[in-house]
């Protein structure tokens, strides 16, 4: 969220452009060993890339339409991520991102905050997956997109792959920033229609310094055209409280691995 609640605009938007022309080269190699992204939904992926291994994940614009007493705002964000096997079932994420903001006849453009991450998940027992995330975001985005202080967020998701087809996932997230703390619950069912193609439905509660609760729910759908390469598609809509009315979002993830 943005406007002084949590944000999650984590990544730099002018990778943008690499990852759709390192797209191209990586559809000419198979992956070997592919863990899986990040994007789309609310969470993460409990699984880490091998040592040495890369990932690219970025938003092709993500939106959101947030509505309150003063009017309304409507964001893009180029978010980008960059995630780097370390091995020892860690791996190490740098993000930042790139944003447009309307609010009137008022647009603002500029950087967001970079953050740096590290991702813990041991290898998965059975049907059974799970992981850790801890990150900081800093304070070095342009003004209209830069957090007052820095948030320190950590993060667990939890995964049980019910058979081939059906999985579900729960994740729960804290964030604490300036002495407070932001807390977050998601409940995913993921179905696979094909082993390339993927659709997902996610309902979220959250509980926001300074701002109260709210809740929200959503769908995505992702899609690998090679064992390299995912295209994903969501958008989520504010049942209640303090959410964005609506958020939206197309990506590109490339996996560069052995």
């Amino acid at each position: 969220m943005r406007g002084g609640t949590m944000d999650f605009s984590r990544y730099h938007g002018r990778l943008g452009m690499a990852a759709v022309l390192l797209a191209g080269f990586a559809t000419t190699a198979s992956a070997l060993d592919n863990p899986g992204y990040d994007r789309p939904g609310l969470g993460f992926t409990p699984a880490v890339l091998g040592a040495g291994d890369i990932t690219l994940e970025q938003g092709l614009p993500d939106w959101s339409l947030v509505r309150d007493g003063s009017g309304s705002s409507a964001q893009y964000t180029a978010d980008s991520l960059l995630r780097l096997g370390i091995g020892r079932s860690l791996e190490l994420q740098f993000g930042s991102s790139y944003n447009r903001l309307g609010q009137g006849c008022a647009i603002d453009y500029g950087r967001g905050d970079s953050s740096l991450a590290l991702k813990f998940a041991p290898p998965a027992r059975g049907d059974f997956s799970w992981g850790l995330l801890g990150s900081i975001e800093f304070t070095d985005g342009t003004d209209a997109f830069r957090n007052p202080r820095r948030q320190y967020l950590l993060g667990a998701a939890f995964n049980w792959q019910w058979d081939e087809r059906n999985g579900f996932a729960l994740y729960l997230e804290n964030v604490r920033s300036g002495g407070h703390d932001s807390r977050q619950l998601a409940l995913n069912e993921g179905y696979a229609f094909t082993p390339a193609f993927s659709g997902y439905v996610e309902f979220g509660v959250m509980d926001v310094a300074g701002a109260g609760h709210g809740s929200r729910a959503g769908a995505g759908l992702a899609w690998m055209p090679t064992p390299r390469v995912q295209l994903d598609a969501s958008m989520r809509h504010r049942l209640d409280g303090a959410a964005p009315a609506w958020e939206a979002g197309l990506g590109v993830s490339v996996y560069f691995g052995r």
